[in-house]
């Protein structure tokens, strides 16, 4: 089912973004195969985020945002055709909580958006970020930012919205495709990862947090 799921996405070229990519021979491309190879084998999800021992915090928050993008973007991709301006005139996560859109540039002001234009804002965003050399540098010896890990909350903070509004409004269509154990294992992944570096407010979490305790027992 997940193999049907997949080719969905890739059918849909709209969809599917070019790949930021982690030059092989640094330290992030290292980090980042670490990152999947231990995700590969199984093992306990809150024991995969925590930092290595010796690297930088700042160059595995770097793999994991871009990594999340990448996935999260697959995610809303399968699910982007039921997602709609008729179904979702709004971005929201169920009754209680709205989601406006801000940037520097188009939308200086919180605004209105519906579902599939608020995701599509935020991806195009996050992928502007991503590949700015000066915010995501992928040159060996060039440091971050001193706002970096500041950046890596608010993109990862929208990220979970995403999260929330595909769990509440689309969860049948993840059902009915055969994804949804490839969505909670994403879905734990990052909850760990955000939560072992603090990195989303957990006011944030709130529209899932009954959900994950359902479900995880």
């Amino acid at each position: 089912a997940m193999a049907l799921c997949l080719k969905q996405v890739f059918n849909k070229d709209k969809t599917f973004r070019p790949r930021k990519k982690f030059e092989p021979g640094t330290q992030r491309f290292e980090l980042y195969k670490k990152a999947q190879a231990s995700l590969k084998s199984g093992l306990d999800l809150k024991a995969v985020v925590q930092l290595p021992p010796g690297e930088s915090i700042n160059d595995w928050i770097a793999v994991h945002v871009v990594d999340f993008f990448n996935r999260i973007n697959l995610i809303y991709g399968t699910m982007s055709e039921y997602c709609t301006e008729k179904s979702c005139p709004i971005m929201s996560g169920g009754l209680k909580y709205e989601y406006r859109w801000q940037d520097d540039s188009k939308y200086k002001k919180p605004t209105k958006l519906s579902a599939p234009q608020y995701m599509c804002m935020l991806m195009d965003w996050i992928e502007m970020l991503i590949n700015n050399e000066d915010i995501f540098p992928t040159r060996i010896g060039v440091p971050f930012p001193k706002q970096f890990q500041q950046v890596c909350t608010k993109i990862l903070t929208r990220l979970f919205r995403v999260f929330v509004h595909v769990y509440i409004h689309h969860f049948d269509s993840i059902i009915n495709m055969g994804a949804e154990a490839h969505v909670n294992t994403c879905y734990k992944h990052f909850y760990y990862f955000i939560r072992e570096f603090s990195l989303v407010d957990h006011r944030e979490l709130e529209p899932l947090v009954r959900m994950a305790q359902g479900r995880r027992g």
